[in-house]
Formats: C-alpha cells, sequence, structure tokens
C-alpha cells in the first residue's frame, strides 16, 4: 500500500511558500527519494490527467486548485471549472477567482470553452495594439505606461471528466481544446483535462498532441497506458495516488499528496468570507455572449461581408462558390449578415437585399 503523503507538508515547504515568481507552481507529491515534486503550469503548458476509479485522478486536480488558491488572489488568476459530474468541484463553488459558476451541463461547457477560444483571440489583440509579447510582457509595459488596458489574469480551465463532453459534444470541444492547447500560452490561458476513461475515442490526438504534460494513475490496462503516456508503466501502477509525470520526455514516478474534503473547505471558506463572487458572466449570460460571438468569429465574416456589399447581392449558392466553403458554414454566414442588418430576411424564393453601402459596413465591422 502507498504512504500517505500529506498535502500540507508539501505545501509549506519554502520550495512553494517562498517562489513568488511562479504564480502557476503547483504542489504534485514526493518522488521515491522522498523529495518534494511541484511543476509549473506555465511551463506545461497544459495537462492531461488520467486514471481509474480509486486511483488519486481527482484528488490530483484538488491538490492543484489548492495549490493554485494558494498562491493567487482573484485578480491575479481567474477558473473555469467544469465538473459534468456534479460532485467533484463542488468545494470551489462562489469562489470570487471563478469567472461563471462551475459548470455541470456537458453542453454548457462546450460553450464555455468556445468562450476562451474567444477570450485567446481578443488577448492576442489586445498584444499586438500595445507591443507585447504575452501575459508577462503586457502586464509588465502596464505598470511602465508602455500598454494601455487592464491587468489581465492567468485564466486556468479545468475539465474534471472530458468522456462525458465529448459523449454530447464531440466536435465543438474538440475543436476548442485543439485551438486552445496549440496557442493559448502566451494569453495566459492554461488547459487541464482529467478524465477516468483514457480510450482513443475519448482522449482523441487531435486533443492529445498540444498536451505535453501528462499525469497517469493506475490504469486497467497498457493500452490505456499508451493512450495517455504514449508508453507502458501507468497498467502497474499502484492506485491510491501512485503516479507518473511526464513533462516531454521526462518521466518521474511519484506517490502524489493527499488532501481530505476537510481541508480543501479551511481554504475555500475562509477565501468566500474574504470576498464575494465576482462573476463575469452567469450561465445564461454565457449562452446568448458565445452566441453572437459563434455568428462573426469566422474568420470569412469580413470577406464575405465586404463582397456581398461590394456586389450587392447575396446567396449561400454564390458564398459555397466564390469563397469554396460548405452549405453550412455560408448559411451560418448568411444568417450572421443578416443579424447585423447588412441584408435582409429571406422571403420566400426571393433574393435577399443588401441593406447597406460600403461605408456603412465599415461602421458596422469596426462597431461589433
Amino acid at each position: 500500500m502507498p504512504e500517505i503523503v500529506k498535502f500540507g507538508n508539501v505545501v509549506n515547504h519554502e520550495q512553494f511558500t517562498k517562489d513568488l515568481d511562479h504564480p502557476l507552481k503547483v504542489a504534485l507529491g514526493v518522488d521515491i527519494d522522498g523529495t518534494n515534486i511541484y511543476t509549473d503550469i506555465t511551463k506545461m503548458p497544459h495537462g492531461l490527467i488520467a486514471g481509474a476509479t480509486n486511483s488519486g485522478k481527482s484528488v490530483c486536480v484538488n491538490t492543484i486548485l489548492v495549490s493554485l488558491l494558494l498562491k493567487n488572489k482573484p485578480d491575479d488568476l481567474k477558473l473555469i471549472l467544469i465538473d459534468p459530474k456534479m460532485v467533484e468541484l463542488t468545494p470551489y463553488n462562489n469562489l470570487p477567482h471563478l469567472i461563471t459558476p462551475v459548470i455541470t451541463d456537458a453542453k454548457m461547457a462546450a460553450t464555455a470553452l468556445k468562450w476562451v477560444v474567444e477570450e485567446m483571440e481578443t488577448r492576442y489583440k489586445t498584444f499586438a495594439e500595445n507591443r507585447s509579447r504575452d501575459i508577462k510582457s503586457f502586464n509588465e509595459n502596464l505598470l511602465t505606461g508602455s500598454a494601455v488596458g487592464e491587468k489581465m489574469p492567468y485564466i486556468v480551465v479545468v475539465i474534471d471528466e472530458l468522456a462525458d463532453l465529448m459523449a454530447v459534444a464531440a466536435n465543438d470541444v474538440e475543436d476548442s481544446i485543439a485551438r486552445i492547447t496549440s496557442k493559448a500560452r502566451a494569453a495566459g490561458i492554461h488547459l487541464l483535462v482529467a478524465t477516468q476513461r483514457p480510450s482513443t475515442d475519448v482522449v482523441k490526438g487531435t486533443i492529445k498532441s498540444n498536451i505535453p504534460t501528462r499525469i497517469a494513475f493506475r490504469v486497467a490496462s497498457f493500452v490505456d497506458s499508451t493512450t495517455i503516456l504514449d508508453g507502458a508503466g501507468a497498467e502497474k501502477l499502484l492506485g491510491k495516488g501512485d503516479m507518473l509525470l511526464k513533462e516531454g520526455d521526462r518521466l518521474i514516478r511519484l506517490q502524489g499528496a493527499w488532501i481530505p474534503d476537510n481541508e480543501i473547505y479551511k481554504v475555500t471558506d475562509f477565501i468566500r468570507k474574504q470576498a464575494d463572487p465576482d462573476y463575469l458572466f452567469e450561465h445564461n449570460d454565457l449562452v446568448q455572449k458565445v452566441k453572437i460571438l459563434e455568428d462573426t468569429s469566422d474568420e470569412l465574416f469580413e470577406p464575405v461581408a465586404r463582397y456581398v456589399v461590394e456586389e450587392q447581392k447575396c446567396s449561400i449558392n454564390t458564398i459555397q462558390k466564390t469563397f469554396e466553403v460548405g452549405f453550412n458554414r455560408a448559411q451560418t454566414l448568411v444568417q450572421a449578415l443578416e443579424k447585423y442588418n447588412i441584408v435582409s430576411e429571406q422571403e420566400g424564393n426571393k433574393a435577399r437585399e443588401v441593406l447597406v453601402t460600403m461605408d456603412e459596413l465599415e461602421e458596422i465591422l469596426g462597431n461589433r
């Protein structure tokens, strides 16, 4: 039976408490020599955590979250927590660090991930306008007055059961995760994905390819181990927090730190007493927000809008042929043009009317 490693013993070490340069440093456990093992989420920059029931996966998610809460004030770190099981992340409800209440609905989770993609793109535009390379340089430039805007917090997104999301909205979830993991690091956005079903239909290649840091607990088979670690080993672990940490080419075996529920609540209750929740949006707002963003986030929206106004005609068929896209995408683009009153509603078989001039269009595009 693996020996219990108390979370408090790992986080109360000066390696953790006195390291102020790495706000996203988290405590994981101890290695076979008894050395405390920490990892920095900014260097991860995204993580996959997998293991069978009672292997220690959920405890690991908790030690990561509590580590982050101990190190960061709400204006330094924001969290999006996705918990389709409705039990694992309950202790974190109503924290001031949350962007939105803990998400338990799988479809809502897919919508939240789309919002994260949009936030990532918005941050990159802000960097470009302020001659900043990444979140760190932007926040430093704000202090010196060479950038304009508000301080950007890090955003950590935690999904505690990817399988539930993939069962409901596989394509949307897969697309959002691929986009976030391929380019969100510099924007200060990091993704941690946990699953107890590390099969290839859940942890697809497109999801895994840009997640270099893997944490494997005991799994049922060699095949599952290969899905997580690209090799054997996890099927031979002992359970109860016995884990393998893979960072790049480095593989470390360690015993994960254990944190009981009452200690989690001690931390979260203390934080809740300091400040009320300060959500960026409630769940209903999120649905509306993403619907608008989704309709106009297609990179072809502006070129299509300009083409339609220039030609003074609009049809799905023409957009399909001119821009070499499928029917569904062309239809969504036309609906977005209608929403912005660039073209009229469809009336039977009549052609849609173009409602704006090029000057009016530029004003619409500038304000959206």
